[in-house]
């Protein structure tokens, strides 16, 4: 039976986009099932103690700049550093990866092109006709997504997420669980593809 892995994040975050491709790559390496679980950032943050980026600290901010030209450089990618349509509300693009798994359906390449529509083409994710065009060139039904992405049931989803993000100790995006255990943000790839790898029990705060 394939090992599972939580896989928090938001469209919004550019940290699951920059690690998204390399997460994808362990998923496919070791078989894996994920478990997609777009969440709302904003409450996350601020029920776990954390501050939207416009509240942190001037050094916090500057640093941040820095470690995105770090990792692009890293990951190979090439994206703005302050895409035109950012910071943006997700909600409608995140809901699309819920409706889509609600109809059965394989959300990753909607979020391979949604990712990079955001952080590389610099287009408005939070714009239905835009989003619905994404879903599209995803193989996805873009505009019946996107309709049912509005509806109070994928709403109720959402923030079923946020209540089991919290439940599972989980504080930012992206966050990959597996068997209980946090890998916190895309540069815990690497752990995560050692504990994998070595097939060891989950590591726990309670010692």
């Amino acid at each position: 039976m394939p090992r599972q892995v939580d896989y928090y994040f938001s469209l919004q975050s550019p940290w699951a986009y920059i690690g998204h491709k390399p997460f994808r790559d362990l998923v496919s390496t070791y078989d894996l099932r994920v478990n997609h679980k777009p969440v709302v950032l904003v409450d996350l943050f601020s029920e776990t103690g954390g501050m939207p980026l416009l509240k942190r600290h001037p050094v916090r901010q500057r640093y941040r700049m820095v470690e995105l030209q770090r990792w692009r450089d890293k990951r190979g990618l090439k994206f703005h550093l302050e895409p035109a349509h950012w910071p943006l509300n997700a909600r409608l693009a995140d809901g699309v990866v819920i409706a889509a798994l609600e109809a059965g359906l394989d959300p990753d390449r909607y979020l391979r092109r949604a990712f990079a529509a955001i952080w590389e083409d610099q287009l408005n994710l939070a714009d239905p006709g835009t989003v619905a065009t994404i879903a599209d060139e995803a193989g996805l039904p873009g505009r019946k997504l996107v309709e049912r992405s509005g509806s109070d049931e994928i709403g109720a989803t959402y923030e079923q997420n946020r209540q089991d993000a919290l439940a599972a100790d989980v504080f930012g995006s992206p966050a990959y669980v597996l068997s209980g255990e946090v890998f916190w943000g895309q540069d815990r790839i690497e752990l995560l593809a050692d504990a994998l790898k070595s097939g060891r029990d989950a590591y726990s705060s309670r010692v």
